[in-house]
């Protein structure tokens, strides 16, 4: 089981956007130190809900910060992004981390970032496979054209050759929120990464959907036992000495930033849109993941991998919205979870 951190760079009331990115950078160096497995680095624009708008740029901070420890974003959102561009990236932080990094990918939603960069609502409503596909074939061949609807040019070489390390290029995840999301990535034998939102059974549904579509789609049963286990579940953690301790330091704070981060988003043409409510989605999260005691924790991540089959953890430690807190739940993650889990 390989157990990570999932870091948003959420600003909480009352704080600044400077001691958010802080207290992210400080959790990557704090679960370093702790022996989780990696770092996920979120990516959002215009809103506080996170900070950090390129997760690509972060995690090449990180990797310089760090020696051992995987840094992935969680994610790039490719509507908004160019693919060659990104493709570049992450060659670049691949070769130059010595493979540490992981690129994750997703379709964002219908923002206004569509409109402030240029790409409209078709990048997002029907233009995400030509994007995975040219990033996909940026990261495996020597040299890319393209002849599509959204992207045309003339072959070019890539520089830098991302397979030129041991194993090939960078390992390439797939946000998947609905069952159109989960048949792109199982076409191309891409694992999953599955959101803090779902529950076991959903989880396991789309794990399911996933594998009957990638063989069906001709990879062997190897392949796709290999693409799963790189599937990720992200997740909240939050490790206390009694369950409605770790209960009740999440519902004083994450109330107050999910009103005022998700409350932040605007739609690509203004239109309203519904929003969950921050109070009974915090209980939500707290019912679905590792919250409680170290013995609680390790039971609820052994419970979804074997409901599900993943066996791969991003679990945001930032709930309480303290940098001290965080920093003790990540060590708690690493030092009390982990052994039980063991």
């Amino acid at each position: 089981m390989r157990v990570g951190t999932f870091v948003l760079a959420a600003q909480f009331p009352g704080q600044g956007q400077g001691e958010a990115l802080h207290r992210a950078i400080s959790t990557a160096d704090a679960a370093e130190t702790a022996g989780l497995d990696a770092v996920w680095l979120a990516e959002h624009h215009f809103v506080p809900y996170g900070v950090c708008p390129s997760a690509v740029t972060l995690a090449g901070v990180l990797l310089g910060r760090t020696s051992r420890i995987g840094v992935g974003t969680a994610v790039s959102v490719l509507p908004t992004a160019h693919p060659v561009a990104l493709g570049e990236q992450a060659a670049l932080l691949h070769l130059a981390s010595g493979g540490r990094f992981t690129l994750g990918v997703g379709r964002g939603g219908p923002w206004v970032d569509l409109t402030v960069f240029g790409a409209g609502i078709g990048a997002f409503e029907s233009g995400f496979p030509e994007s995975l596909d040219l990033l996909m074939r940026w990261l495996r061949e020597p040299a890319v054209g393209a002849d599509g609807p959204r992207f045309a040019f003339p072959e070019v070489p890539v520089v830098p050759r991302p397979d030129e390390l041991d194993g090939g290029g960078p390992p390439v995840v797939v946000a998947c929120t609905s069952p159109g999301t989960v048949r792109l990535a199982a076409e191309r034998a891409l694992p999953m990464m599955l959101g803090m939102h779902c529950g076991d059974e959903d989880k396991a549904g789309m794990a399911a959907l996933w594998r009957r579509t990638a063989l069906a789609a001709g990879h062997s049963p190897e392949a796709v036992a290999a693409a799963a286990a790189g599937h990720v579940s992200a997740g909240v953690v939050q490790v206390a000495d009694t369950h409605q301790d770790a209960v009740e330091t999440l519902l004083k704070a994450m109330p107050g930033w999910l009103q005022q981060g998700l409350a932040a988003h605007r739609t690509h043409d203004g239109s309203p849109r519904a929003m969950r409510d921050p109070h009974a989605y915090t209980e939500l999260l707290c019912g679905l993941h590792p919250v409680g005691t170290p013995r609680l924790c390790a039971d609820r991540l052994a419970a979804t991998a074997e409901a599900t089959g993943i066996t791969r953890f991003a679990l945001l430690a930032e709930g309480s919205g303290d940098l001290d807190a965080t920093l003790q739940n990540v060590a708690r993650l690493g030092a009390d979870v982990l052994p039980e889990l063991a």
